[in-house]
């Protein structure tokens, strides 16, 4: 466990509306549909769900970018959705921001990903996804790249999102570290990865994953802090990767960087409502803080603060530079 002082936390976010993030991942809608229940079904023994209201939200790497622009930054997301209405929607959303859309190319060959969660009396009762997982066709892939080389020079740091549904493919990372290489760009790379294929992260300078995706990257189970370290430093090795950050909810988050000890953050979430979405803020303030000067450790700490404002909110929330200013001790 350690602790950090508060005023190179103030200092970055004061310089948060000087930072431009670059984005990219799996785009995602959540569709949240609220109500109340006050009987079972008499055709089968589920709750009856009374609706009282829907809202279609940003997801995913779309969440991300949503997060990064609560904190008063600019960002632009590059991925992909659907030539349907609902990437109508998010496209939509995207120019409320306002943010630039140039990355985010439409296909007609997959759906734009559509997350249903229905709640009643704030307790989620079933969740239901449309979407298609495969692999990019490499034409769409070079899309991508292509927008990503003209555009690199204008960000201090890269986040990418994996959700899994076949946007971050190792063509693309391959792509994308040697255009960094090339280029000498310096700006670090963020990622939230899923276990599968994690040899696309490799070189990364940070990953984020949670509890149960770093016992899977690792094949280590955590069960007390000896685990946890040697989790943490499999990882570590294996990715070549500059630090991990592994969230673990109420237990608070565990940061490892190269030659260093671990350090332990304990969590400061007064009320934990929902984390839908935490992990979006928390990769997304981690990218901020390091755009804005902060070390590994003051970065995370900062990110902890901002996942126990959105934990202790209902649905696919996010944290404001005046809710962070306020819960910085």
């Amino acid at each position: 466990m350690t602790a950090t002082s508060s005023e190179p936390l103030r200092t970055a976010i004061s310089r948060f509306n000087q930072a431009n993030i670059l984005v990219i991942g799996d785009i995602i809608v959540d569709h949240f549909i609220w109500g109340s229940v006050s009987r079972i079904s008499p055709e089968a023994p589920v709750p009856v769900v009374n609706v009282t209201r829907e809202n279609l939200l940003m997801g995913g790497a779309a969440n991300v970018l949503h997060n990064i622009y609560a904190m008063g930054a600019n960002a632009t997301l590059c991925g992909i959705v659907g030539d349907d209405p609902m990437g109508d929607h998010l496209l939509n959303l995207l120019s409320a921001l306002p943010s630039p859309t140039g990355g985010v190319i439409r296909t007609k060959d997959r759906p734009t990903t559509l997350k249903t969660r229905i709640i009643a009396q704030n307790q989620q009762v079933v969740r239901f996804d449309r979407e298609k997982s495969a692999p990019l066709p490499a034409e769409q892939v070079r899309e991508l790249i292509a927008f990503i080389d003209a555009n690199l020079h204008s960000y201090q740091a890269i986040i990418i999102s994996d959700y899994n549904k076949g946007i971050i493919s190792p063509m693309f990372m391959e792509h994308l570290r040697e255009r960094l290489t090339a280029g000498n760009h310096t700006v670090p790379i963020i990622v939230d990865p899923k276990p599968g294929n994690p040899e696309r992260f490799r070189g990364a300078t940070l990953l984020t994953p949670n509890n149960h995706e770093a016992e899977l990257l690792s094949g280590i189970s955590i069960v007390d802090q000896g685990s946890l370290t040697r989790a943490a430093e499999a990882i570590l090795e294996d990715l070549d990767t500059e630090a991990i950050l592994i969230t673990r909810g109420e237990a608070g988050m565990a940061l490892l960087e190269k030659n260093k000890a671990i350090v332990t953050i304990p969590t400061v979430a007064k009320e934990v409502y929902d984390v839908t979405g935490a992990g979006d803020t928390v990769i997304a303030t981690l990218a901020l803080g390091l755009a804005c000067g902060l070390d590994f450790v003051q970065a995370a700490t900062l990110a902890n603060h901002a996942a126990g404002i959105v934990v202790g909110k209902l649905g696919t929330a996010t944290a404001s530079t005046a809710e962070l200013l306020q819960v910085i001790p």
